[in-house]
Formats: C-alpha cells, sequence, structure tokens
C-alpha cells in the first residue's frame, strides 16, 4: 500500500526547508559564519539571492530609508546596485548575544551617474527570528570620497571576496 505524509508532517517537512542556519542563538563561530555568508550573499549583487536572508516581513532601516517585507528589499537593492557599480563589500563581527548580531563594514563602488568612486563606512545591528532569517536590518551608512588609485577591494566585480584577502582588521584603512 501506498504511504502518503499526513498534513502535519508535511508543515514539518517545510518548516525545516526554509531554515537558515546557523541557527539563533548564535555562538561567535556561528555568528562569524552568518557575517561572512552575508558578505558573500550582498557581493552577488543578485537582489532576489540576497533577499532571501530576510523573513517575508523584515524591517530595514538604510540610512534615511526605511524598508519592510522582502519586494521593497528587492527593489532598493535593484536601485543601489545599478547607481553603484564595481561594488565590493567586507563584513566583520563586531558583537553578538544570542539572536542579534553587530557587524562594522566597508565596501567600494563607483557611482554610475558621477563616474566619482567611494568608500563607505558602516555598522548594522541584526536581529534573527528562530529560523535563522533576519528579521530586522538597521544600517548606518557614511561615504567617502576616495580616488580610484585608492581603492583597496581589487577581487573580481561580482565574486565573494577570495579566503586568502585581507579582512578589515587587517586593513584597517581610515582616510
Amino acid at each position: 500500500s501506498l504511504w502518503f505524509p499526513n498534513s502535519a508532517m508535511m508543515q514539518q517537512v517545510r518548516r525545516l526547508s526554509q531554515l537558515r542556519p546557523p541557527l539563533p542563538p548564535f555562538d561567535h563561530a556561528a555568528a562569524m559564519l552568518k557575517v561572512r555568508m552575508a558578505e558573500d550573499a550582498w557581493n552577488t549583487r543578485d537582489p532576489e539571492k540576497v533577499s532571501l536572508a530576510y523573513t517575508p516581513d523584515c524591517i530595514w532601516r538604510n540610512r534615511d530609508r526605511f524598508l519592510q517585507g522582502r519586494a521593497d528589499i528587492v527593489k532598493f537593492l535593484e536601485k543601489k546596485w545599478a547607481k553603484e557599480g564595481e561594488y565590493r563589500l567586507i563584513k566583520e563581527l563586531f558583537a553578538v548575544e544570542g539572536n542579534r548580531i553587530a557587524v562594522r563594514f566597508q565596501y567600494e563602488y563607483q557611482d554610475s551617474e558621477t563616474l566619482l568612486w567611494y568608500r563607505a563606512y558602516g555598522n548594522e545591528n541584526w536581529d534573527f527570528a528562530e529560523d535563522g532569517l533576519m528579521s530586522r536590518r538597521q544600517a548606518s551608512i557614511n561615504d567617502v570620497e576616495i580616488k580610484e588609485s585608492d581603492r583597496l577591494f581589487t577581487w573580481p566585480n561580482g565574486e565573494k571576496r577570495p579566503e586568502d584577502f585581507p579582512g578589515l582588521a587587517q586593513l584597517e584603512y581610515f582616510p
């Protein structure tokens, strides 16, 4: 006779398939992995892929913009990366406790309209749901104009930072 899973089993399978490990509460190693996974995803510049790390109703503050939900996140990232060409990002764990992670980051980009280069300096606070998806992201970011010759993030565009490329702690560059 054929066996069919009941609806409770199917709900459990769906729930497990939507988990985004590592899951909270985070220890230092899990938080480091979560930060690197976020960095790698953002460096793809794929808004749909990036949005899947967030809960469907995720709340965002990015600079002076307030967003809610994956659809808003995708639209925001499409506009962001249309303007910010040659985008390369490095994130670094700052602190972790329970379901919260604090990150500092820098990224470099070329403004697609002015062709000027910038390095952005920022901090993010992340809150995670029990399934490992980010439910809240708050980002404070400042841009500093740089010369093209002052660029530090030089790996191929659209790819993750190579494992042997220095992190922020090793670069410690402040103009």
